[in-house]
Order: structure tokens, then sequence, then C-alpha cells
């Protein structure tokens, strides 16, 4: 995969918990010319003292959600906002324009600097929160409900009663595949899942193969 003259695409990651998007994402991020950026990680970014999103927050939540060093105590945060509806809905309208904010400048700098293929934004609100105004198109990463719900007891401890929860919050399989333009199935093997991946990219004129090595 080499950088040329074509627009760098952009494209969003999604599905539900269990799904194993990090599996795709691992394969993504090892192709020459592909950036892998996730929501979540951003958003511990957008906190970080000196940002707007850290003012905020000390300001409306007081000392009380900053650690020894000064930083966002996200545990502590976490404890209020979601124990409080209206709280967590004052975090999120926060932090969500500002992930968003930080993802359209990142895409634009790459596209100043032309160096990039793909670029990928992985986030479990993708389609709630619209990041059709930044991606092309989504993805989303499909797996069997039993085989999620094993990854979830076997990787967290999840209980079923705890799981089944969980499910319910989230968006369900058809509503993803009416937004989504792809589906890729992770109810393989890492392997498998690989080979898709690759595939659905060469179909789209967005990876050339094994001999392409160079970034």
């Amino acid at each position: 995969m080499r950088p040329t003259d074509a627009k760098m695409a952009v494209i969003g990651i999604t599905g539900g918990i269990g799904a194993g998007k990090s599996t795709v994402l691992n394969v993504l991020s090892a192709l020459p010319g592909v950036r892998v950026e996730e929501a979540d990680r951003v958003g511990h970014l957008v906190m970080e003292p000196g940002t707007e999103g850290f003012q905020k927050i000390r300001e409306h939540f007081g000392a009380q959600v900053l650690d020894r060093d000064g930083r966002i105590d996200r545990r502590t945060l976490a404890e209020i906002v979601f124990s409080d509806r209206q709280e967590l809905a004052w975090l999120n309208s926060v932090i969500h324009p500002a992930v968003k904010e930080w993802f359209r400048r990142e895409i634009r700098l790459e596209r100043e600097r032309g160096r990039l293929r793909l670029f990928i934004i992985e986030a479990a609100l993708l389609i709630e929160d619209h990041y059709e105004e930044l991606c092309e198109e989504f993805w989303y990463i499909d797996t069997k409900a039993e085989l999620r719900r094993e990854r979830l007891k076997a990787s967290r401890g999840y209980s079923d009663e705890k799981i089944d929860s969980v499910f319910r919050s989230q968006l369900t399989d058809a509503v993803f595949r009416q937004h989504c333009q792809e589906t890729v199935d992770n109810s393989g093997t890492p392997e498998e899942t690989a080979a898709r991946v690759r595939a659905l990219l060469l179909k789209k004129g967005l990876y050339e193969g094994k001999g392409d090595t160079d970034k």
C-alpha cells in the first residue's frame, strides 16, 4: 500500500461488545499506509490537563474528580456520572464533540501530509454520534452472540445477567447492518478474519496484496 494522489479514505469501525473489533484493528494497523485511532483513547486525550475538556470538567465537578497529580481521576468521574443520568449527559456533551473535533483535525492534517491511504476510526457509538460526517463508510464487525458471550465471560468475567444488560443497551444487529456499508464476520479464527479484511480492502482498491510492504 503506497500513498498516491488519490484522496485518503476514512473508514469507521464499529460493532457490539465482545465482537472482537481489536482483532480487525490489529490487522489494519499492521498494514502500511494505514492509521488506526480509537475513540476511547482520544476521549482520554481530550481530558488531559491544558485542554478545554479538562477545564470544563474541573469547573463543573470541582476538585473531587482530580487525582494527586491534578489530572482527571477517571474512576471517580465514572462513579459520579454513571449514578446520575443528567451528569452523564453533561459529560457526553463535552467529551463527544471534543473527540469528533480531534478526529476532524487529525484527518485534515493527514490529508495535507498526503502519506496515508486509509484513516481508521473505531468507536462504539459511531452510528449514534453521526460519524458519517467524517467517514466515507462504516464497517460492522459481526460475531455470533454466543461467541461474544463466551469472550466476555473469559476476558472480563461478566455474568450472563451483566452480558444480557449490556447487549440490551447496545444497537441491534439489524440496526448495525442498516447503517454500515460493509460487514466483517469475526466468528472464525484471527487468520480468517485477517483474510476477510485484506480481501475487502483489495476489492476497494485500498490494499495491493502480499508484495505491498512499503510505508
